[in-house]
């Protein structure tokens, strides 16, 4: 005889239940859910972040930058957010993918109070990053003082480097905040960091100190534990007597630190002609590059000294130089403002159009930052107005992202092209819209945008403000002839982005202009099946309000309430029911909302169903019950209350197997103890005659055979090709179980059409199996 695994004699087969491949939606909606509740820890939106805690939202889920809900709200200052979070659970010293701590964002924000009640909660102070920084050289570097001054206070060491060998007062010193500097260098009274006595006397320029200490130690480079000489010190507090005397001691001119900042990288970002003038004369490097490969050119063109710039091209700074970004002194001098230093390197022929790695001019750099002034110098000289950065922006997508309207209409005005597009196919307009700045878009709109321009997913601006939630932008999109069911890629509708954001203003805004709240996706969802999805009632009820149809069915068939269902949302499933959904309807499978939520384990919407109507006989094609599929995924709870509204323990599949057959083969035996109870009948067949004892001979569950003999589950009982359960324990080599059904007088001999179980067991396991 052939093997009985074989599919056509099924002896011992699984009867496997496929509901629906519900991976691509459940890995959706988590995410949907992660990215929601991402955005109003971002904003501050207290009650919608304690909702998703509430429905077990993972607390500490990230963004693809590993920055979770305590990272985004200490980024912009939200205490409220930042003690409820912590007060639920999520973890304070979770790291981003560069290694920060929610303290390095809100230190290096300058979120003063934030940093307070993050200190408080026990946040590491000198905890450091991948590229070794700390909150206190993040808020170092970025002039917040009484952040610097409360970390210090609380521990914080200064003297920790970076991997590039930055200190905080080294990095204040670069970035030229004097506040800091000094209250780095001064702060000394508790143990800190103090400087070396020569380093004192070049801050304060006392050449008697400076020259009495060299005459006790000749050596004018001695470092501080921040990594500079004296002269380093002389250079940013333009002390020119000081650091006349360093030199002719032999101080060393080029002397570079860890952080690769020389004396003249100081003296151009302070802008002390006299200073720059006498280092280069004491042979200076004019192309000594930091970490950061700033040159001193770049140092001065950022902080807009003019004459310091002309001092270096006349000897021979290389204009051209580039950072490790590939910021050159143009861009730098744009990005400060400083329209005469721009002026300046232009004349020294620096390339107005040059590009950082990311393919941005000084043009972009200007938009960005809103300085129309200088977008305007290097227009007239020339600059291309629609140069396109790495990703395509130009100027003008920059200028309408960041709602410069000033910069817009000078870039406009020198031909900048409203019909330029991103590698995504963004358009001026779409960015405008998306980022919800109207005037921005009125503007555009205006001087002849068009409003159902589609970029690459074929998604119009309308489609980007209803994802984005900004109504008054999307009106007046409308206002304007923008199509109200305009299709994207997948036939997703403006009113489907904005059904599955919950933004339910919008939603009632383009009912209002005739947007089908019918349209279907080409996976046949409505904006309807995604509120459901979402959870979204207050959706849900607008857009039955406005016509919604509830017997709409996706591709795979289910209706709104099925996915209501399929998702746990009771209340979205109560408010479907109350408006007249059918809580039987059959999908394509045959499956019902009931089959649907039972699968998914959603105890809640189950007795929602069962008491508003749904049947607990319900059958899908394959003759499942809602209490098979409970039986088969042990779901206790689930299975009670089925039984309790009348489920039947025997009911049959196509295929002849009850509920205690799949509880018997997955070897559930609560399960199976639970439908006995419930007058489970324990030696019914299925179509090839399997008893469940056939069934749990096969997967060797021995605790469930005893449990099915005990209630009267013969162990004689043979399938239709003859296999009693002890055949079919030896044929798969089950030796406990052999001994079982042997101890409960089971027929050694007993023949099937061609073998009695002595031979199965020779054949199939001869070394193991003794009687």
């Amino acid at each position: 005889m052939g093997d009985p695994r074989r599919k056509g004699q099924q002896l011992g087969g699984r009867h496997e239940y496929v509901v629906i491949d519900e991976s691509h939606f459940r890995h959706k909606r988590k995410a949907d859910a992660a990215t929601s509740f991402l955005r109003a820890a971002r904003s501050g939106n207290v009650d919608k972040a304690l909702d998703h805690i509430k429905n077990r939202i993972d607390i500490n889920i990230a963004n693809q930058n590993g920055l979770n809900g305590l990272h985004l709200a200490s980024k912009e200052g939200h205490v409220k957010m930042v003690l409820e979070l912590l007060h639920n659970g999520i973890v304070l010293e979770t790291t981003t993918k560069k290694g920060n701590t929610a303290l390095h964002i809100a230190a290096l924000a300058g979120q003063e109070r934030v940093v307070a009640e993050l200190v408080n909660y026990g946040a590491n102070v000198n905890a450091q990053s991948q590229k070794g920084f700390s909150p206190l050289y993040m808020a170092a570097q970025e002039n917040h003082l009484e952040v610097v001054k409360f970390l210090l206070e609380n521990g914080a060491n200064q003297s920790l480097p970076t991997e590039d060998g930055f200190t905080p007062l080294a990095v204040a010193l670069q970035q030229g905040h004097e506040n800091v500097v000094a209250l780095l260098i001064n702060y000394g009274t508790k143990g800190k960091v103090r400087l070396p006595a020569l380093h004192i006397a070049a801050r304060n320029d006392d050449t008697r100190t400076a020259a009495v200490l060299l005459q006790n130690d000749p050596n004018p480079d001695v470092l501080s534990k921040t990594g500079f000489t004296p002269l380093h010190i002389a250079a940013h507090y333009e002390n020119l007597s000081v650091a006349q005397l360093l030199l002719n001691r032999g101080a060393n001119v080029n002397f570079i630190p860890k952080n690769g900042i020389t004396p003249l990288h100081i003296a151009s970002r302070r802008g002390n002609v006299i200073m720059v003038r006498l280092l280069l004369d004491r042979g200076a490097q004019i192309d000594a590059k930091t970490k950061d490969e700033l040159t001193p050119l770049h140092c001065a063109a950022r902080n807009g000294h003019v004459r310091i710039i002309e001092i270096l091209l006349d000897q021979g700074a290389p204009i051209q130089a580039k950072t490790k970004n590939g910021l050159s002194p143009i861009h730098m001098a744009a990005q400060g403002d400083h329209m005469d230093c721009v002026r300046q390197l232009l004349q020294y022929n620096a390339e107005i159009d040059d590009i950082t790695l990311d393919h941005l001019t000084p043009l972009h750099v200007a938009a960005h930052c809103g300085h129309h002034r200088m977008g305007k110098v290097l227009l007239d000289k020339g600059a291309k107005a629609n140069a396109r950065a790495l990703n395509g922006f130009t100027p003008l997508h920059i200028a309408c992202k960041k709602n410069h309207m000033r910069s817009m209409d000078l870039l406009l005005k020198h031909s900048a092209s409203l019909e330029a597009v991103t590698e995504s196919g963004l358009t001026p307009l779409h960015v405008a819209a998306f980022m919800g700045h109207l005037s921005i878009v009125k503007n555009l709109l205006q001087r002849g945008a068009s409003p159902n321009a589609s970029n690459v997913k074929v998604e119009t601006p309308l489609h980007m403000a209803s994802r984005a939630g900004h109504c008054e932008v999307a009106q007046f999109l409308l206002q304007n002839t923008a199509q109200v069911d305009a299709k994207a890629k997948d036939d997703q509708t403006p009113l489907h982005c904005a059904a599955r954001m919950g933004h339910k203003d919008l939603v009632k805004l383009l009912l209002e202009h005739k947007a089908n709240p019918d349209s279907t996706t080409t996976a046949g969802h409505t904006p309807l099946h995604i509120a459901a999805r979402e959870g979204h009632a207050h959706t849900i009820r607008m857009l039955l309000d406005g016509s919604a149809q509830q017997t709409k069915m996706t591709k795979k068939g289910f209706t709104p309430l099925h996915v209501a269902s399929k998702y746990g949302k009771v209340d979205v499933a109560e408010l479907l029911l109350e408006r007249g959904a059918n809580p039987n309807a059959a999908g394509k499978n045959g499956l019902t909302p009931l089959h649907v939520a039972v699968h998914h384990n959603n105890l809640d919407v189950v007795k929602l169903l069962v008491s508003k109507g749904g049947s607990a006989h319900s059958t899908a094609r394959n003759g499942y019950t809602p209490l098979h599929i409970a039986a088969k995924q042990n779901q206790m709870e689930v299975a009670s209350c089925l039984l309790q509204s009348g489920a039947s323990a025997n009911a049959e599949s196509l295929q002849g197997v009850t509920p205690l057959h799949l509880a018997a083969q997955e070897g559930r035996p609560d399960m199976a103890a639970l439908l006995i109870s419930k007058q489970a009948n324990v030696n019914l067949g299925n179509k090839n005659g399997l008893t469940p004892l056939h069934l749990v001979a096969q997967e060797g569950h021995v605790g469930i055979a005893d449990t099915l003999v005990k209630q009267g589950a013969s162990v004689y009982a043979a399938s239709r090709m003859g296999y009693t359960p002890l055949h079919v324990a030896c044929h798969y080599g089950n030796i406990k179980m052999v001994k079982f059904l042997l101890q409960q007088q089971a027929h050694v001999n007993c023949k099937t059409r061609s073998h009695i179980p002595r031979n199965y067991a020779v054949k199939v396991n001869p070394p193991g199996l003794r009687y």
